[in-house]
């Protein structure tokens, strides 16, 4: 077309909606739209041809006044689709839709077209909401393509920036996004400091996945004519909000550190890792680095926290002074239940663990006895069992077990009698069994250790019994069918009362709180005692009757001692 005819053209369109001020030119009918920047396209075409003609100078200036006319239109218009559409163009409704049912409308010059195809083959698939978003994020990205190429977009980006930027900070807020300095976490109580981790947690979760998410497609739409624009104001719209949502993390791990933190600092770590794909894809520019650094750092920082949270677990088992006096028969102590507990709840945590521990050796002064896993090779098949957690985790885990188990051989000394030891750390170890195989930790430490655990465990019933028993087993004699006489049996009776009587009595306050424990000591008692003295008693009572009159001194019928058995360490709490 003819240089004058096309600025003659745009004239007409720009004056006709110059009078229609009140009335959008991207409402109702789309070819006003279309025809609009049409013209507008070859008003800049003739232009550029104006400024290589020198005797054009009027032409050109009056081509410019209309060129700055139709830009202010544009921006008032552009702001008005910003603004009237806020709905359905806010980042979750952005984002529920893929990108790509508009990444096809490439430039505003065939935009009409594209747009009415997209939507004609969208329309019965999509929600109303979903298709007047399609069409916003159309007639934005045509007016932004137009008014980059025409030099404006400077205005342009303003506009968007001001409106989006806004909205960003607004979603944020509403999410319990706020700042915060260091002196103010650090004053914190940590019930509260826990309601803002909760809080934040669910935060990052929206900001991300939804918030920073749908601006970024929202961005890339609009801006799709220039890479550098695009880059530059979305880093402006969104990152200030998204660094800020990434120190909190960082503030809480550097805080004051304790046990009670580790739990909501792993959350931190998890939620942080979870979402690291969607932070390095949203946040990918150059421009967005700063967004990513922090996120990086937070989870330095929280792995930072987690092993000092890990290494002060460990010392504050070893300096553990409770329970100064022995524990009341034997029973569980308040330590094995707080360590395994706490232990069991970081195997929730195996994956993130896994991460944390990977590159963390234990210290010089505490390698792992080689025998501890068992053979190099059973251990080795043991963890590739495990795919939720890597053998640096394990030894870890493991690590901190034998730190107890070490800490329980200490209090075991506390006990004056010679055999109680044996019966405190079997209830304790059968505790520590019973916690690994009932949680995540069966999966950390594996079946090996698990089995190696439980043969330890037998151990301490042997000698509880080889201890707490000898006598009343040496009572009986090693042939319990010989012949003998009833004077011999006579004794070999009351030596065995006399010694059964007094280990049961000894015992009696004894407890073994764990049904199966209870049950393996007794009927390992039980066999070695009450067989070979139901083969005496029925070989030696006539006999003695026959001699003495009377089986008085025979006190006990096997049946008595196995009912006195049954009822031996039915005492203390269940598990």
């Amino acid at each position: 077309m003819d240089d004058n005819k096309s600025v003659e053209l745009a004239q007409s369109q720009i004056n006709k909606w110059e009078a229609n001020d009140t009335v959008s030119i991207f409402n109702g009918d789309r070819e006003n739209a279309k025809q609009y920047l049409n013209a507008v396209k070859g008003l800049q075409s003739a232009m550029q041809n104006f400024i290589s003609q020198k005797s054009a100078t009027e032409k050109l200036i009056r081509a410019q006044f209309l060129m700055e006319t139709a830009m202010r239109r544009l921006q008032r218009e552009f702001y008005h689709i910003l603004s009237s559409n806020r709905e359905c163009l806010d980042p979750e409704s952005v984002s529920s839709h893929s990108s790509s049912r508009t990444s096809t409308i490439s430039s505003f010059s065939d935009f009409e077209d594209e747009l009415e195809d997209e939507l004609r083959v969208t329309t019965e698939s999509i929600s109303e909401v979903e298709r007047v978003s399609i069409a916003a994020m159309a007639d934005l990205k045509s007016i932004a393509d137009c008014m980059i190429s025409a030099g404006y977009a400077k205005e342009c980006v303003k506009i968007y920036t001001n409106v989006r930027k806004y909205i960003i900070d607004q979603g944020l807020y509403r999410l319990g996004v706020e700042k915060m300095s260091f002196s103010q976490i650090q004053k914190l109580e940590w019930n509260i400091m826990e309601i803002k981790i909760k809080s934040w947690l669910k935060a990052v979760k929206v900001a991300v996945k939804t918030l920073f998410y749908g601006e970024r497609i929202l961005c890339d739409q609009v801006f799709a004519s220039s890479e550098s624009i695009r880059e530059l104001w979305f880093n402006e719209i969104c990152g200030e909000g998204a660094t800020l949502l990434f120190s909190f993390p960082e503030l809480v791990a550097k805080s004051k550190k304790s046990p009670e933190k580790m739990f909501r600092t792993l959350d931190l770590y998890e939620a942080i890792t979870d979402l690291w794909p969607e932070i390095n894809s949203i946040f990918s520019y150059k421009s967005t680095s700063a967004v990513r650094s922090q996120a990086s750092n937070s989870l330095i920082k929280l792995n930072e926290s987690v092993r000092t949270m890990m290494t002060d677990f460990e010392s504050a088992i070893l300096k553990d002074s409770s329970k100064k006096k022995p524990v009341p028969g034997g029973g569980i102590h308040p330590l094995t239940r707080y360590v395994m507990n706490y232990i069991s709840f970081l195997a929730d945590y195996s994956e993130v663990l896994s991460i944390i521990v990977a590159d963390w050796p234990l210290p010089v002064h505490a390698p792992l006895p080689e025998s501890y896993f068992g053979s190099s090779n059973n251990n080795k098949n043991d963890h590739e069992t495990s795919s939720s957690s890597s053998p640096g985790l394990s030894v870890r885990i493991a690590w901190l077990i034998l730190v107890l188990l070490c800490k329980l051989d200490g209090k075991a000394t506390l006990f004056k009698d010679v055999s109680l030891p044996y019966i405190f750390l079997a209830n304790n170890l059968q505790y520590v069994v019973v916690k690994v195989r009932n949680s995540n930790l069966k999966f950390i430490l594996g079946d090996v250790w698990i089995s190696k655990h439980e043969a330890k465990l037998k151990q301490y019933v042997s000698s509880f019994e080889a201890v707490g028993w000898s006598t009343v087993f040496s009572s009986i004699p090693d042939d319990p069918t010989a012949d003998i006489t009833p004077e011999q049996a006579k004794k070999i009776f009351k030596k065995f009362i006399s010694s059964f009587e007094e280990a049961y009595c000894k015992q009696i306050s004894w407890v073994a709180p764990d049904p199966k424990l209870r049950y393996l000591i007794k009927a390992s008692v039980a066999d070695k005692i009450v067989g070979p003295y139901k083969v005496f008693y029925e070989r030696n009572r006539i006999g003695l009757v026959t001699a003495c009159g009377s089986d008085s001194v025979v006190r006990y019928t096997p049946e008595n001692l196995d009912s006195f058995l049954c009822d031996h360490f039915s005492l203390g709490l269940e598990m």
